[in-house]
């Protein structure tokens, strides 16, 4: 990543700006990145609470298992439900305020469960939780890529999604300890203050950048902005000749399936290092963490190097298909070999091999989708796909329930549903590299205009 100006150096990647070449303040465009990512660490925080309260929860209510997987199989189905709204906020709604409803919402609507806890308060909060947070990684993604131009979106994708793994590796603990001193309700609470301080931060600090529509008509009075700003925007294009793009619906297919990787991860893996591979329960919780710091480091590595990469040349099929699918084919065969493998440490460290090189998809591919539409429909766009790609996380977590109960034993169950997931992300990535060229299929959709 170079310094001091950002500017797209590949018009047939920076649509935004094909008619000029703004210049923009490299500091201030990372700053409001960073606004951003403290948010998705927020949402992300959010998302994996229930996880974390499950048991006192759990025991403070009378819930079976079965309830609890019940309600995160549900907050998964209004999360999908919700993704669809995206486009819609984004016409009607700045980035700037759509967040910030969005925010305020998921700081709410889990606080009546504290006052008045019962089974149905805690399927309506997360329910409503879901809801909410549908429509807000599209959102930020859009939010991040109005500071950059598309031939750098790979970083600040990497570190966007890599905010998940910040969530888990440093709030998750601080989290469970309020929760082990203080009791559910506390963390709850506390995570309701963090979104108050995150709001007040965004109010205060957040101005759109200029690779968007809506910023570039508003560009010549913003400070942010040196130089000329881009004075003829795209015209739309039919959001069906994106979705039915081979890009679109082949990623589509290999980020649904590496997110139902990702689910699994979040909602089982603790029982399978404790249940399947025998470390204690303190053990399993410690080692959670250990495939959330490879994906995160390999996140951040292959977003930079791709970045730099696409800057010299390469095309968005080599830096944004080949690369990632490269990296599901590797955890593929990781996850394909589980069973087969008796030592409990090397099953540890291959699996969150295995995870980190398919982790990366997530940036990549978000932003090889973001190629193929005009700025003003990036959010419409990362909507509908975000909103698909999320199904992988209503199917996984169950059926790996249901293999688990069905196997021999439950060792059996968990690699075999590991084994399983990675033999269909296998089959997504081959499918995906034979598919999918965004240069080739933006100029089909721009043609259509």
């Amino acid at each position: 990543m170079t310094s001091g100006n950002l500017a797209p150096d590949r018009p047939h990647v920076a649509a935004a700006s094909a008619q000029a070449a703004p210049l923009v303040n490299a500091k201030r465009a990372w700053g409001m990145t960073g606004l951003v990512i403290f948010l998705y660490v927020v949402n992300y925080a959010d998302k994996a609470v229930l996880g974390i309260i499950a048991q006192p929860l759990a025991r403070e209510l009378g819930l079976t298992s079965a309830q609890i997987g019940m309600v995160g199989s549900l907050f998964f189905l209004t999360f999908v439900v919700g993704g669809f709204l995206a486009g819609p906020m984004a016409k009607y709604m700045s980035l700037r305020w759509a967040l910030v409803v969005l925010a305020v919402a998921w700081s709410l609507v889990m606080l009546p469960l504290v006052i008045a806890a019962s089974l149905t308060m805690l399927l309506v909060s997360r329910m409503l939780l879901g809801f909410f947070e549908g429509p807000s990684s599209a959102l930020m993604h859009t939010a991040v890529y109005s500071w950059h131009p598309p031939a750098r979106r790979g970083l600040p994708g990497a570190l966007l999604a890599g905010s998940a793994s910040v969530a888990k590796i440093a709030l998750a603990p601080v989290l469970a300890f309020v929760t082990v001193e203080f009791g559910w309700r506390a963390a709850i609470l506390s995570l309701s203050g963090l979104g108050a301080l995150w709001l007040m931060c965004w109010l205060l600090g957040w101005v759109e950048g200029p690779f968007t529509t809506k910023a570039a008509k508003a560009a010549p009075a913003d400070e942010a902005v040196e130089g000329q700003v881009p004075k003829h925007a795209e015209p739309n294009v039919p959001l069906r000749r994106i979705f039915l793009s081979r890009t679109f619906m082949s990623c589509t297919f290999l980020l649904m399936s590496v997110y139902a990787l990702t689910t699994v991860v979040l909602t089982w893996l603790p029982s399978y290092f404790e249940v399947g591979l025998g470390y204690s329960a303190l053990q399993a919780g410690s080692l959670f963490a250990v495939p959330s710091v490879v994906g995160l480091a390999l996140m951040i590595v292959s977003g930079a190097v791709t970045d730099r990469m696409i800057q010299r040349g390469a095309t968005s099929r080599v830096v944004r298909i080949i690369v990632p699918c490269a990296g599901v084919l590797f955890c593929g065969g990781v996850l394909a070999s589980l069973p087969f493998i008796g030592t409990p440490a090397l099953v540890v460290g291959l699996l969150s091999l295995g995870y980190g090189f398919a982790a990366i998809v997530f940036p990549l591919v978000n932003a090889a989708i973001s190629e193929l539409c005009p700025p003003q429909q990036t959010a419409h766009t990362m909507g509908v796909f975000l909103a698909l790609v999320a199904v992988g996380g209503l199917i996984a977590p169950y059926a790996t329930g249901v293999i688990v109960d069905n196997a021999a034993t439950k060792a059996d169950g968990y690699a075999l549903a590991f084994q399983s997931i990675g033999i269909i992300s296998a089959i997504a990535a081959v499918a995906v590299l034979l598919l999918a060229n965004p240069d080739r299929d933006r100029a089909r959709i721009r043609a259509a205009a």
